[in-house]
């Protein structure tokens, strides 16, 4: 068994990790996993939640908002729709963002604007909660 595999999350804005990792802890929506060396082929989508990547000289958290993840034998691929270092997220603006999104749910006019707003919200949460 191999003791690393191949880690790549993507956003599209640029390759946040590329690295050799030990295993990864993934936010998956029918719930949490873990990928280590040698795992079986597996295609999932993302919940908002964060990526804990393990790798032989540190461990680092990524926060993503969805996307999905490929795992391969020797790999796993992560491309995200949205994804932030959380080492490098600024509390103070999450913190904006969110009573900026907040406001502008109070003054949502429909359905579909009041819940694409709420989900936001959400991920604005949980994303303020790991920084």
């Amino acid at each position: 068994m191999a003791a690393t595999f191949k880690f790549e999350l993507v956003s599209p804005e640029r390759v946040l990790m590329s690295s050799d990792a030990e295993q990864v802890v993934v936010p998956g929506v029918e719930g949490q996993f873990t990928v280590l060396p040698d795992h079986a082929p597996v295609i999932s989508t993302l919940a908002p939640g964060v990526i804990q990547v393990t790798t032989p000289d540190a461990k680092k958290g990524i926060f993503v908002q969805s996307g999905f993840a490929d795992v391969t034998g020797d790999s796993l691929t992560i491309l995200a729709e949205r994804a932030f270092i959380v080492d490098e997220v600024d509390p103070r603006q999450i913190q904006e963002e969110l009573d900026a999104a907040q406001k502008a749910l109070e003054s949502a006019d429909d359905d579909e604007a009041r819940n694409h707003i709420g989900r936001a919200i959400e991920e604005l949460k949980a994303l303020h909660a790991e920084a």
